[in-house]
């Protein structure tokens, strides 16, 4: 695979962003890897400042990346990174992520739930430390990073929690075919429901992101059937663009409504002004990517 910066030149995209996220500091929770370091990458180029919560501070053998490698490759691409080890299940390490971006930058203007642990196993399949895993990183950790960072984020004029989870789709379909995970994404996106309703008077906007299309990570390759799955996906890219829409108000018109939205990455670029979808892809024609799962 290619190294995250060669994959996200700024001219190989067909968003054009019209507003900046420089000067403006980012909490992610995870981002070594994947769609939150493409986010992050994306904020970087931008000039802004990212802080990285993740576990992963030793090479995982499976797994590229570190939080290190991480914040390398942040400061590259122009913005300023520091990076974390610690676990979003842990109390004192958001907690202390917290005050570190405080400290190191003066404030918390975004907040990015990004980290998740997945297991598309049946009910009778899935062993319940599993099943505690996901409702502890998935739920619980959003709860809490968003929790914690609420008082940097009421300092900022433009505070934003910015969560990678699915509309709330009651279709039993989602359910029955892996009730587990369902019941951690969509924990995810009740806090992101709740949490802009309660924070209408102050000014934070609160919104999930969403990909329409499978997206190629290290995660999705090391399923059972992965590396096949991905050549039918799209790269991480699409979300970065997406999210970067979302972060600046690209994608808003003067009716649309800032806060409480379940976005997908299409909608958001469409309405940003994407037509063309085609170069995000990793060569497989529009038809024939593989949807994304609760859509």
């Amino acid at each position: 695979m290619t190294s995250s910066n060669d994959a996200f030149p700024p001219s190989a995209t067909p968003y054009h962003a019209t507003g900046s996220l420089r000067g403006r500091t980012l909490l992610m929770s995870g981002g070594s890897r994947g769609i939150g370091l493409a986010i992050a990458l994306r904020a970087a180029q931008d000039g802004a400042s990212i802080v990285l919560l993740a576990k992963t501070g030793e090479p995982h053998a499976k797994l590229q990346g570190t939080v290190f490698s991480a914040a390398d490759e942040l400061q590259a691409a122009g913005g300023n990174a520091l990076p974390l080890v610690g676990d979003v299940r842990n109390d004192d390490d958001v907690a202390h992520a917290v005050d570190a971006a405080v400290e190191r930058f003066g404030g918390i203007d975004i907040v990015i739930n990004n980290a998740s642990a997945i297991d598309l196993s049946r009910t009778d399949d899935v062993d319940m430390k599993r099943y505690d895993l996901m409702q502890d990183v998935n739920v619980r950790g959003t709860f809490l990073l968003s929790k914690l960072a609420l008082p940097a984020l009421r300092k900022s004029d433009g505070g934003h929690i910015l969560t990678l989870s699915p509309p709330l789709n009651l279709d039993p379909t989602w359910a029955g075919k892996h009730l587990a995970y369902t019941m951690a994404k969509y924990g995810m996106s009740l806090t992101t429901l709740g949490l802009a309703e309660e924070l209408k008077a102050d000014g934070i906007r609160v919104n999930s992101l969403w990909p329409c299309t499978l997206i190629d990570t290290a995660a999705i390759r090391n399923m059972p059937g992965g590396e096949s799955m991905v050549r039918a996906a799209r790269g991480p890219r699409i979300m970065a663009d997406a999210a970067h829409a979302v972060l600046t108000g690209a994608n808003l018109t003067d009716a649309a409504a800032p806060s409480g939205n379940f976005y997908t990455d299409e909608q958001v670029l469409a309405a940003a002004g994407v037509r063309d979808f085609r170069p995000y892809s990793l060569g497989a024609a529009e038809d024939q990517l593989v949807p994304d799962i609760f859509l």
